[in-house]
């Protein structure tokens, strides 16, 4: 046999004819189509994974109008009861005042004592509470803390403080009321 009877015939190293590729990759071609989900599928896939998505961004953003809200729910009792600490601790004070005012047989002496014991509960009460007594004698004048209502001659250094007329107050080192001084000027 010889080439030119069977045209069919390929050699080895030669392609084959075009009507044996088309047969072959037509061969093929359902196969990779099987393999390979239809646009319609590729679709329903899609829309499943955008629903989900939404569906997540919804709790989520849920979850943070949850937090929000909460949050706002705190800060409003946080305003509400800051000061329940205080109260309570001021409580102990205003008994012990009712008690001195409600006593028949009081004398000089049991009164004072009385109003001492009471101070005490009241300086207690501020030291718990973070509330600092500000009594700046002998110090140097610091506008921040000290509000000075004059100026005096003394033999102390200039810009010290001289008298204090009112003490001043300080919570967690803020100023709640400064102090009423008197300040030293030099001497001319």
């Amino acid at each position: 046999m010889s080439n030119s009877e069977n045209p069919q015939e390929t050699l080895p190293g030669t392609q084959a004819a075009p009507e044996a590729g088309a047969a072959a990759a037509s061969a093929a071609a359902p196969e990779t189509t099987d393999s390979l989900p239809s646009l319609e599928e590729q679709l329903r896939q899609v829309e499943l994974k955008a629903t989900e998505h939404y569906d997540a961004w919804l709790r989520a953003k849920a979850e943070t109008e949850n937090v929000r809200r909460r949050a706002q729910e705190d800060i409003a009792k946080a305003h509400k009861f800051s000061i329940e600490k205080f109260a309570g601790e001021l409580l102990a004070v205003k008994d012990s005042l009712e008690a001195a005012l409600a006593s028949q047989e009081q004398t000089v002496e049991s009164l004072h004592a009385g109003v001492e014991l009471t101070l005490k509960q009241l300086v207690a009460a501020f030291d718990k509470s973070g509330l600092k007594e500000l009594n700046p004698a002998g110090e140097k004048f610091d506008p921040h803390k000290h509000q000075a209502i004059g100026m005096v001659e003394s033999d102390q250094e200039a810009n010290t403080v001289v008298t204090v007329l009112q003490k001043g107050y300080l919570i967690a080192d803020r100023v709640l009321r400064p102090a009423l001084v008197m300040v030293a000027k030099a001497k001319d």
